[in-house]
């Protein structure tokens, strides 16, 4: 009953979202990828929100029913049937009636399963695509018969521009080269470790003291140079998500400088490798949004070129959704970590691959824990960690990772301000 129900209400709303856009025909700027939907989503946002009419998805909501609820300007009812009629009655009188509607729509689009960026495109018909990156392994592909099945249906959205269309991907992604010649639109790179239309380079991490505190790196577009500043995050995929953001600005005449000017007022999203003062002068990396092996190494990586006073303490969860590669990709961040942390917690059955292929590659087996879930974890970690440390916390959604960044937390009283996955639905949940 529940799932009929679903589909009567996403038939409507998408049906009525339909209209609106028929009836309003604002640009619409879509983003896909396998990593960094969302921030670059926000990112495009804050270098458009001073300067057009613009609306983005909240949250994470890139599947047909997060897409119609963005267009129609409506929340998510959750599990509340009779807020999701209320919605289907706003729908309607939005599709219809409403009359300062925004310009600009920033749509994050994402894939679970195969047809799902197909149904999407059948009626969301995008001026600009953002293609942030096609790993070679992506999240769910344990719904997919391949990897390459994965990148196909994303590319679903790239061949569903507009003639006169403008497609922004990522230069250094080997796997998008590969289509750049089915792509008959105008198209511009960004990239990080290649020349492209909008180059990042010399990124290194900001200190205050001995604390981390961001990043920067500098931005090259053709003759131009700016310098970009990050606070409160690490990774080199900001680079990346600044210089795609940017590019999206050029379209709509804003200058690079202002488009980097207009970054520094913003907020990574909550669990992307957002820094959170820890209890015992320790210092939390939240990345607890979800995982992927591409995202997995990007952390580590971030991790590993810290200077700390203390130890580089990896907390990893399961990663999901993987199916055949579970165990190898597993195994192959073990690998990956085992030269670059101090200490090795993993959390969940899958993640032991973790642990062993870590052990397997020279970590020592004194500085590897592992535990079955994150309730196990809570009770535990606090006893590892030492004045200091540097703690990257990770793991798939389904891990729920965050519970262990809030007990570690210095300030657990601003968990719903910084942390994902705060409210009512998901504490009960």
């Amino acid at each position: 009953m529940k799932d009929i129900f679903k589909k009567i209400v996403v038939t409507i709303l998408t049906f009525e979202a339909r209209v609106l856009l028929r009836r309003t025909q604002p640009k619409i700027i879509a983003i896909t990828g396998s990593v960094g939907k969302t921030s670059t989503k926000d990112a495009i946002y804050t270098v458009l929100r001073n300067h057009v009419h613009a609306r983005k998805s909240e949250k994470s909501f890139n599947s047909d029913i997060g897409v119609a609820l963005t267009v129609l300007g409506l929340r998510n009812a959750w599990n509340n049937p009779f807020h999701w009629i209320k919605n289907i009655i706003d729908g309607a009188l939005h599709a219809l009636f409403i009359q300062d509607y925004p310009k600009v729509l920033i749509l994050e689009m994402g894939v679970d399963r195969k047809g799902d960026m197909k149904r999407l495109t059948s009626w969301v018909k995008p001026d600009v695509v953002v293609l942030t990156r096609l790993p070679d392994v992506p999240v769910h592909v344990e719904y997919f018969s391949s990897p390459e099945e994965v990148v196909e249906e994303k590319m679903q959205l790239v061949y569903a521009l507009k003639p006169e269309g403008i497609f922004i991907y990522n230069h250094d992604d080997a796997i998008i080269a590969k289509y750049l010649e089915e792509v008959r639109q105008q198209a511009f790179g960004f990239s990080r470790y290649s020349q492209s239309h909008f180059t990042a380079s010399q990124d290194a991490v900001l200190y205050d003291g001995a604390k981390p505190v961001g990043v920067q790196f500098t931005l090259t577009h053709i003759n131009q140079e700016v310098h970009a500043h990050v606070y409160g995050s690490l990774g080199v995929q900001h680079a990346y998500t600044y210089a795609a953001a940017s590019a999206v600005g050029t379209l709509f005449d804003i200058p690079l400088q202002t488009a980097i000017t207009e970054l520094e007022q913003h907020v990574p999203p909550q669990g992307r490798m957002r820094l959170i003062e820890g209890i015992d002068d320790i210092m939390l990396i939240d990345d607890t949004y979800n995982s992927s092996p591409v995202a997995c190494e990007h952390a580590v990586q971030a991790l590993s070129e810290i200077t700390t006073r203390g130890r580089k303490v990896a907390v990893l969860g399961d990663m999901l959704e993987l199916g055949q590669y579970s165990v190898r990709e597993h195994e192959r961040i073990g690998e990956f970590l085992a030269s670059k942390v101090d200490v090795l917690v993993t959390i969940g059955v899958r993640a032991r691959k973790i642990a062993e292929g870590a052990l397997e590659y020279g970590l020592s087996e004194k500085n590897i824990y592992q535990y079955e879930d994150v309730d196990q974890a809570l009770m535990e970690v606090k006893k590892i960690v030492t004045k200091g440390d540097v703690l990257l916390c990770k793991g798939s959604q389904g891990v729920r990772v965050e519970k262990l960044v809030k007990s570690l937390m210095l300030n657990p009283e601003k968990a719903e301000e910084l942390l994902v996955r705060q409210d009512a639905f998901w504490i009960k949940k």
